[in-house]
């Protein structure tokens, strides 16, 4: 039963990740780092914040006395972390949501749900959640049997993007991903989702604010919380300090009192934006108390990002026009890693 509402914590998190990029869409006139600003202010500083202090009695004293070593590394990884995801907004502007999450998160999935166990295993005296310890049991061996087939599944919509590009006319790329370029797209995609996996591995280095709030009388099930509060520090440093470099270099400063744009509107839908992208690391907090933090929070939080986007990406008519062969490849695409969470949940019913 803890395996089943972790996946479906996941699901819903995975929702948040790959539906946020939607109100976006609804700003008008505005710059590209206008609105990634604003709406970051909320992912990484006024989101973070509420929700620590609703699920976590006095966060701020914890982070305090929590010693420098483990602050300084989490807030290390979310300023990697933050690169990936400034990079993974430029993924998404070359290539669309369907093949920009799927292209990124590959690498994601990958590097972020394999490292941690293979630390555990070479650098601490841990002995759950290890490489070794998922190689020599049943439920193990299948959780990474399910990272293999998101991985490939991965690879397989990457596929269908190559094919998308031949498939289609400049025109037509452009209709639906206004700025389209795949090889640009590929390059700053393959760069973000590296990095991108660096949140894990603050989550892991921030566990001893975990446990504290646990102690102090947080319900387990929000501990994450106060990890997400430094990690999201080092990401809106990253993300703030580039988007106002761009704000400077590009002359937009005046975006964000231009009347003649719909500010109002412009405003409500980069907050709406930036509070469902939290939303995600929200539920992974919870589907994490009830897995772990181990490969199969991470693919199950990755491939059902996967899924949305793709879904998303079908509905915005992203491969309106590709052959049928395309369109078959990437609905594959879909169907294996549709597959590797079912795979992954069991392995974990098998670990219980």
């Amino acid at each position: 039963m803890q395996a089943l509402f972790g996946v479906i914590f996941h699901f819903i998190g995975g929702f948040a990740s790959g539906s946020f990029y939607i109100p976006f869409k609804r700003v008008k006139k505005w710059a590209w780092e206008s609105y990634w600003i604003i709406g970051g202010l909320f992912s990484w500083l006024i989101a973070p914040y509420v929700a620590a202090w609703l699920t976590i009695p006095d966060f701020m004293a914890i982070i305090r006395q929590t010693d420098s070593d483990t602050l300084f590394w989490t807030y290390v990884m979310g300023l990697l972390w933050g690169i990936g995801g400034l990079t993974f907004g430029l993924s998404v502007r070359y290539l669309g949501l369907s093949l920009g999450q799927s292209v990124v998160l590959g690498f994601c999935s990958a590097f972020g749900a394999l490292i941690p166990p293979i630390y555990r295993d070479f650098f601490t005296q841990e002995t759950e959640g290890t490489i070794t310890q998922m190689i020599n049991s049943t439920g193990g061996k299948v959780v990474l049997l399910g990272v293999l087939i998101c991985i490939i599944g991965i690879v397989i919509c990457g596929r269908a993007g190559v094919m998308k590009e031949a498939d289609l006319s400049e025109e037509e790329k452009k209709a639906s991903v206004q700025e389209f370029n795949l090889w640009t797209g590929l390059i700053v995609a393959t760069f973000s989702g590296i990095l991108s996996a660096c949140f894990n591995f603050g989550i892991e280095a921030g566990k001893p604010m975990a446990l504290k709030a646990i102690t102090a009388g947080c319900n387990p099930l929000f501990q994450n919380n106060v990890i997400f509060v430094v990690v999201l520090w080092g990401g809106l440093t990253t993300n703030l300090l580039w988007s106002l470099l761009l704000n400077f270099r590009n002359k937009t400063f005046g975006n964000y009192t231009d009347s003649k744009t719909p500010l109002l509107n412009n405003y409500v839908f980069s907050a709406i934006a930036g509070t469902t992208w939290f939303l995600q690391f929200f539920f992974y907090g919870m589907g994490e108390s009830k897995l772990g933090n181990g490969a199969s929070s991470w693919i199950l939080h990755t491939a059902s990002i996967i899924i949305i986007s793709n879904l998303w990406g079908l509905y915005l008519k992203e491969w309106k026009g590709v052959q049928p062969a395309t369109y078959r490849t990437i609905l594959t695409g879909i169907a294996t890693i549709i597959l590797s969470v079912m795979v992954v949940g069991y392995g974990n019913y098998l670990s219980e």
